[in-house]
């Protein structure tokens, strides 16, 4: 990594601009007109005068050069280590079709749920700080999609592409919470909890929700539960193959003494998210209530580059004293 440990010296190349345009300001003087005598555009410049020329971009070449000296352009290596263990947090995201239903609205615009819980949960991954995030899909199948990491860059990234459908049409929230608690035992940590997010109720799976919530409060993990969505007829955006895109009205529900089960017998909290306000309170909360103070240390290790500068300000100073003193020396 680059740096400058004193980069306010920098600001004394802004004054280079003010002394060369004072510099040629003095040294106008009324011109002699000698077209009647010779073309002047006939005359052609000696070598020497072209040498000449350069000399004063010899000298301020070699101050440039000494202004970044001493500003101390460094270069090294910079490592932060994460001293606690922090919170291992699983993201367990609805992936079924009921996530289509077109009843957010986000930046004006509306959206369907999965998209709503995306730009949300985005926010809240960024607020992390030192935890290990995962995140498993489910629908009519459960599966990891991201294992416990630290990467919250690849955390958003894998977020950003998650589809409705991907793991199939049904809600399996059993195998969804299942499938969580064998990422938790993966990297221990003391505190380990669950956010499961559904619009639906549970009706495929092989493990039942029920049977999955007593094996994590065995293992005294909690599980927040989100329900997404109103109940109710809600509008779908579907593609027909004769009148092509056109809106629907669906029946959906949300089974929320399941889910409000789920997290009672946890310790965790359920909550309601109707519109993308209270989605964005859920996660705030959940953020202020899972919160792992973490210790960083910083090492940072950086060789000093100035020496690579003075050498060459050394020697165009050198040359331009030298030329100045003896073969361009000027008399007033």
């Amino acid at each position: 990594m680059f740096q400058f440990a004193s980069p306010y010296f920098l600001l004394l190349l802004t004054l280079f601009p003010v002394v060369i345009y004072s510099r040629k300001r003095r040294k106008m003087w009324p011109v002699l007109n000698l077209s009647s005598l010779m073309p002047i555009r006939d005359i052609q410049p000696s070598s020497m005068l072209r040498i000449a020329r350069l000399l004063p971009v010899l000298k301020y070449a070699a101050l440039c050069l000494m202004i970044a000296a001493m500003a101390r352009p460094q270069w090294g290596t910079r490592q932060v280590s994460v001293l606690t263990e922090g919170i291992n947090i699983i993201l367990a995201v609805d992936l079924s079709e009921s996530m289509a239903a077109l009843d957010f609205k986000y930046k004006g615009k509306i959206v369907n749920r999965l998209e709503a819980v995306k730009n949300v949960v985005q926010d809240f991954i960024a607020k992390r700080n030192g935890d290990r995030i995962a995140m498993v899909v489910f629908g009519t199948h459960a599966y990891t999609q991201l294992p416990l990491t630290r990467d919250y860059n690849t955390i958003a990234s894998i977020l950003e592409r998650l589809q409705i459908g991907a793991a199939g049409p049904n809600t399996a929230i059993g195998d969804g919470i299942g499938i969580s608690l064998k990422r938790l035992e993966d990297v221990k940590s003391k505190s380990n909890i669950i956010i499961l997010l559904t619009d639906g109720q549970s009706n495929s799976g092989e493990l039942s929700p029920g049977i999955a919530t007593e094996l994590a409060a065995q293992k005294g993990i909690k599980i927040y539960t989100v329900g997404v969505g109103t109940r109710g007829q809600v509008p779908f955006l579907i593609k027909d193959p004769v009148f092509g895109e056109r809106y629907v009205h669906q029946q959906v529900d949300i089974d929320e003494n399941a889910l409000k089960d789920i997290a009672t017998k946890t310790g965790g909290l359920y909550f309601k998210a109707e519109n993308i306000e209270g989605l964005q309170q859920i996660y705030n909360t959940i953020d202020s209530l899972e919160k792992s103070e973490v210790k960083i240390k910083t090492y940072a290790e950086y060789n000093e580059l100035y020496r690579y500068l003075l050498i060459p300000a050394f020697i165009l100073l050198g040359t331009w004293i030298v030329l100045t003193h003896t073969r361009f020396l000027s008399v007033p």
